[in-house]
């Protein structure tokens, strides 16, 4: 039924017209194609490849009918209109037939962008007749990379093909760079102009000429001295805002404070005590301590402490309880005393406010600012744990580290709360001391927090 076809004899069809349009035609073609030797001697450009391809299919598959040979010899009236045309140039011109170096100069094409063709075959020139000539093989592999025109119309190098995207991104990205290398100048030229600043030729200047400390100190010492007996000692032709002004300055500098806090503590203290005052804060202060009597003695604790390597003494006569520490081996706010209650860490000075109170045993104590617990736990101590004291602090946050405290210490006699103290008579009153320890601007701990000298 029908004719069976030998599979031996069948013939392998290559890609069609639309293969070969889409990309990657050029490598199919060549699996139905003979090996070129000559395909490895350079590296081809994309279009020079297609064009070889193109060339090995059409002369590996000639024209039906006839051959290029017969097309050669035959000169019969129907032969391709080319070829007859070209015969006739020739014989009107009185130039010889066919392509050679004698005729090379007249068929140079008049477009720059194509380079000359040397001397081809008639293969090569029937398959030029369609409408396109084909540069040839060598010419392929020699000028692929020099004078290959591309299908957007521009020379293409055989390393590189940019699109015009591509091109138009390289040449704004040049652009931009030319325009910020610009910008850079003019900001330099500006920067040049720009006188600087009065605040910053203060500041070289001090970096580059520091003042000289002893003349300051010495001079502060002069200007005190003058304007404690201004009338006798006074230059003639200075008044005494000038003196003034002087010393503010440098005491500002000397001590390194900010001009607006030495002003503030130029009013406050006498001259003869202002120096004395911020000499007293370039001193650094001891750690002191507070013992609970509520837990222990202070010869006990004190022994505890010095077993684990601290160095302390007495406070001072006027406390009984306090402890001062002068270096110690162990952080001396984590030792196993401290977690247990025994002592409280806390400033000597805030141990007079309560011993000035004098709070006695089954009194009402009101604390209006308690934050964070000490001088608190230091009215319970001193009442053994007996009476009321409210422990009151408008700020939230703080009351937790009072609580804290509180619990630590062993204190059962404090109901802590929350509220503005000026409102206490009309919420709770019938106390018979109250303790108001309000607030301040934090200038006295400057000894502890150097940073104050500026902040404020």
């Amino acid at each position: 039924m029908g004719r069976k076809l030998d599979p031996t004899q069948k013939v392998k069809r290559g890609p069609g017209r639309k293969a070969r349009k889409q990309r990657g035609a050029e490598q199919e073609l060549l699996r139905f194609l003979p090996p070129d030797p000559e395909d490895d001697a350079r590296k081809l450009s994309s279009h020079a490849r297609r064009r070889a391809a193109k060339r090995r299919i059409k002369a590996a598959r000639p024209p039906a009918g006839k051959t290029a040979g017969a097309l050669q010899d035959s000169p019969a009236p129907g032969e391709p209109l080319l070829k007859g045309a070209k015969k006739r140039a020739a014989s009107q011109d009185g130039r010889p037939d066919g392509f050679s170096d004698d005729n090379a100069a007249w068929l140079t094409p008049s477009s720059a962008k194509q380079r000359p063709k040397p001397e081809e075959s008639e293969e090569e020139a029937f398959s030029g007749s369609e409408g396109q000539e084909e540069p040839s093989e060598s010419d392929g592999e020699e000028g692929s990379d020099d004078g290959m025109v591309d299908d957007y119309g521009a020379l293409s190098s055989g390393d590189e093909e940019l699109l015009p995207i591509e091109r138009a991104a390289q040449e704004q990205k040049g652009q931009d760079l030319s325009e910020e290398n610009s910008e850079e100048e003019d900001d330099d030229e500006d920067e040049e102009k720009e006188p600087p600043k009065q605040d910053e030729t203060q500041e070289t200047d001090l970096q580059l000429n520091p003042p000289d400390l002893q003349l300051i100190h010495q001079r502060i010492k002069d200007n005190i001295e003058v304007l404690q007996n201004f009338g006798t000692k006074r230059e003639e032709g200075r008044s005494r805002q000038e003196y003034l002004t002087l010393l503010r300055q440098d005491l500002a500098m000397y001590y390194s404070y900010s001009d607006f806090l030495i002003g503030k503590m130029m009013e406050l203290f006498p001259l003869s005590e202002l120096v004395d005052f911020l000499e007293s804060n370039e001193v650094s202060r001891p750690v002191t301590l507070r013992t609970n009597t509520l837990k222990t003695r202070r010869r006990d604790l004190a022994q505890a402490l010095i077993n684990r390597g601290v160095n302390l003494d007495p406070l001072g006569k006027w406390s009984k309880t306090g402890l001062v520490v002068y270096d110690s081996s162990v952080p001396i706010g984590a030792t196993p005393e401290y977690l247990a209650g025994h002592y409280m860490l806390q400033g000597a000075s805030s141990l007079l406010p309560v011993m000035a109170l004098a709070p006695q045993e089954n009194e009402r104590i009101l604390d209006m600012c308690c934050a964070p617990g000490g001088k608190t736990s230091y009215i319970a101590q001193l009442m053994k744990n007996t009476g009321v004291i409210l422990a009151n602090d408008s700020n939230v946050e703080r009351l937790q580290s009072v609580v804290g405290n509180l619990h630590r210490l062993g204190v059962t006699n404090v109901v802590v709360s929350r509220c503005d103290g000026r409102q206490f008579p009309k919420v709770l009153g019938g106390f018979d001391r109250v303790l108001l320890d309000a607030p301040c601007s934090g200038t006295g701990v400057i000894a502890k927090d150097p940073t104050v000298k500026t902040n404020k």
